[in-house]
Order: C-alpha cells, then sequence, then structure tokens
C-alpha cells in the first residue's frame, strides 16, 4: 500500500507489475480489494494501479460537500503523482460513472476507457421510476442502526457469490462508511452524463454481464450506440460484478484490449 496527499486527504492505492498503466476504480460500497483477481492475473504485462477512493478502505473520509467531479480530481493528482498518464482507466458500476467523470475533466491522462457494467449516472440511464425505487432502497438502507447496517445492494451476482470470494467480500463490506455511500448513492441518482457519451475521443471497451439485472444490457446499448466506435463485449453467465463471477473472460477482455491499444 502507498498514499498520496490530495487537498488534505490521504488517498491508498495498491499497485503491482510493470508495463502500461492500467487503472481500476471500484464500485460503491468497495474498495480496492475487490480487484485482487486482476492485479494478481495482469501485474505480469501491467503496470496495476487500484485505488480506495476518499471515503473507503484505507483513504481518508470523504468531505459532505464532495462531488463527482471532486473524486475525479482527486483520480487525476494520483495518476499523476505515479506519473502514470495517459493510462488505461477501468472503472465499474460507480467506479465506470466516476472514469467518465474523470474523461470529462482530465482527457489527457486518459488512454483507453473499459467501462464495466456501469451508468451514464441512474438519471442517464435507468428510468425515473426505477431511480427512485433506489433512492427510496438507499434510505431505508442507511436509516439502519449501526449495528444493522447491511452495504450489500441486491442483483449483484447472477447466481451465489463465488465461494473463494465471499471472505474478502464480507470483509470489504464490514468496513463501508454509511456517509460514503449516502454521498455515492445520492450523486449516482442526480448524475445523467449522456452530453459526454458522444464527445469520447479514446478507444472504448464496454464490458458486461449477461446477466447483469442492475445495469442490463440494455444499458450497454445505450452506450454502444452514444460513444463513437465503443466494443462490446459480453461475458456468459455473469452478472453485475463479473471481475469476480467469471475473472478469466473478464481478465483476458482487458488484457487483449489494452494490448491492443497501448
Amino acid at each position: 500500500m502507498a498514499t498520496v496527499q490530495v487537498s488534505g486527504m490521504e488517498v491508498a492505492y495498491d499497485r503491482v507489475g510493470e508495463g502500461p498503466p492500467v487503472v481500476f476504480l471500484h464500485g460503491a460500497a468497495e474498495d480496492a480489494r475487490v480487484w485482487r483477481p486482476q492485479l494478481d492475473a495482469l501485474a505480469d504485462a501491467f503496470t496495476v494501479v487500484a485505488w480506495d477512493e476518499p471515503g473507503a478502505g484505507r483513504s481518508s473520509d470523504v468531505p459532505e460537500s464532495f462531488g463527482l467531479a471532486d473524486y475525479a480530481h482527486c483520480l487525476a493528482a494520483v495518476v499523476e503523482s505515479l506519473r502514470l498518464g495517459p493510462a488505461h482507466i477501468v472503472g465499474i458500476s460507480w467506479g465506470g460513472t466516476l472514469a467518465l467523470e474523470f474523461y470529462r475533466h482530465h482527457a489527457d491522462l486518459v488512454s483507453t476507457l473499459i467501462l464495466v457494467d456501469t451508468y451514464a449516472g441512474w438519471k442517464g440511464s435507468l428510468p425515473a421510476e426505477e431511480v427512485q425505487a433506489r433512492v427510496e432502497g438507499a434510505r431505508r438502507m442507511l436509516a439502519a442502526p449501526r449495528g444493522e447496517f447491511d452495504p450489500t445492494l441486491p442483483g449483484l451476482f447472477a447466481g451465489e457469490p463465488p465461494a473463494a470470494y465471499v471472505p474478502l467480500l464480507d470483509a470489504i463490506a464490514a468496513v463501508v462508511r454509511p456517509e460514503t455511500m449516502r454521498t455515492q448513492l445520492s450523486l449516482m441518482a442526480e448524475t445523467d452524463q449522456r452530453d459526454l457519451l458522444p464527445t469520447v475521443s479514446v478507444p472504448t471497451l464496454l464490458l458486461w454481464g449477461e446477466q447483469d439485472v442492475r445495469s442490463p444490457l440494455g444499458v450497454a446499448r445505450q452506450f454502444q450506440e452514444a460513444i463513437p466506435d465503443a466494443e462490446l463485449v459480453v461475458i456468459p453467465g455473469a452478472g453485475h460484478v463479473s471481475h469476480l463471477e467469471r475473472p478469466e473472460e473478464f481478465n483476458r477482455a482487458v488484457r487483449g484490449f489494452c494490448h491492443a491499444h497501448s
């Protein structure tokens, strides 16, 4: 683990390997550890970095007024401090929305985008009634007493969570901060990045679980139509957390795409 100081906050990250830089952005209620299968598999050919975003894992708490652009600027500080840019930027779910916002503000630091089971914000990708249902579900979750708080979002896997990763997922869930999750989910509900998608000019891979119910394949098709020349790869039998449910297929797709565009 290493850290970068950004605007008075300490931002932690893991870094392994040597080669073209690939930066992984985790989803809501997660931290860098969720990318362990990718760090292990890709370090032979790439410099692989996974951060704990502000408010997650080993990083400092997120300020109350933090916005999506603030997350993007923090990520830029990490990439610049490590002299990694331009880098392949990989984001899943909330992390994919952040990857797009990072591109909006710091396109010079982006070599390619790999958007995984994600959204152009909930507002930009989902029907209004679905957004409202998720907001209400988040309110109920966050209103639970501290001892009963469960940050596990529904519909993450196509089937049961892979047994090999259950201890890891439990360990990550145990340290999720409700304040961070409140900020993330509120931002997701308010964000609409559809204006940004047609302006993306770097190679873009859309990597989607075939059975994702949180961000269905219809959302992937919206991205494919809006982003010029975006490539869609569908992972059979995977849900929303495709990088854990089908890591070999996921890693193969990332490796091939990054090699093709390094």
